[in-house]
């Protein structure tokens, strides 16, 4: 089953965060320890934070577990959203950090069980469940968006990635990055991200617009127009300065756009 070599090593570093803090001993049993697989930590984590008098703890439990166990693809999409984060910020030293703790990897594994819910007719359930992540992690993430693998959300607060947004592969975005409509139009509205893209802190990106392969799009911008691939823009409104100074700009992360002009 995809997820299980990183999931023993999850278990191997909690055995060793319980040997050194048993303090934590209860909560990393329960969350990890006393589960069957990764899809089933992630499941129970974000039950346990979003179960309340509406739905309980045991009922989203299921409902998540049975999402991810659906298609083995997403359980494969947990596992590289994982690496995706350890491998791109420096903040993350362990696997077992972003399935545990981190707003951005949770929020975005919400979306992947509303995402399957919505596409198979339960809309009010993805609903919910994309209102229940934007209260607890301050990510709003529509569950009718397309979002591929190995992606890294930073910090996520302030996130929104609205209805039609399509996203490619190894994506890293930063908080307070929108990806958003224009005009009160309803249709194909959103922007299309390609692989690769590194969108920094605070950037709008509005539209049905293209960012092409391995764009970088600087911090604060407002990006209302096509992007070239390779290419870095910023500004208000944004404008190409340059391209992209390292090849892969979402697995570097370098923000600094100097040496792109």
């Amino acid at each position: 089953m995809a997820g299980e070599g990183i999931w023993e090593v999850i278990r191997q570093q909690v055995e060793n965060v319980i040997a050194s803090e048993p303090v934590m001993e209860s909560f990393l049993k329960k969350v990890v320890l006393d589960r069957q697989s990764l899809s089933d930590s992630v499941a129970y984590n974000l039950a346990t934070k979003f179960g309340n008098e509406h739905i309980p703890h045991d009922k989203i439990h299921t409902i998540l577990s049975n999402a991810y166990n659906a298609d083995e693809a997403i359980i494969a999409a947990i596992e590289e959203d994982i690496m995706a984060v350890y491998d791109r910020d420096p903040a993350c030293t362990s696997y077992f950090a972003p399935l545990l703790f981190f707003k951005g990897f949770l929020s975005l594994q919400t979306y992947r069980a509303a995402h399957h819910l919505i596409t198979n007719n339960q809309h009010g359930t993805a609903l919910y469940l994309q209102s229940r992540a934007s209260e607890l992690f301050g990510a709003d993430i529509h569950p009718s968006a397309k979002i591929g693998t190995g992606i890294m959300i930073d910090h996520a607060t302030g996130v929104v990635i609205g209805e039609t947004a399509v996203i490619g592969n190894d994506v890293s975005m930063l908080h307070g990055v929108t990806l958003g409509g224009s005009g009160k139009e309803g249709g194909d509205r959103h922007p299309k991200i390609g692989n690769g893209v590194l969108i920094s802190v605070g950037a709008k990106v509005l539209g049905n617009i293209r960012v092409g392969d391995c764009a970088k799009i600087g911090g604060g911008s407002v990006v209302l127009t096509d992007v070239p691939a390779y290419s870095t823009v910023v500004g208000v409104p944004a404008k190409v300065i340059g391209k992209v100074s390292t090849p892969e700009p979402s697995r570097e992360m370098d923000h600094n756009i100097g040496k792109d002009i």
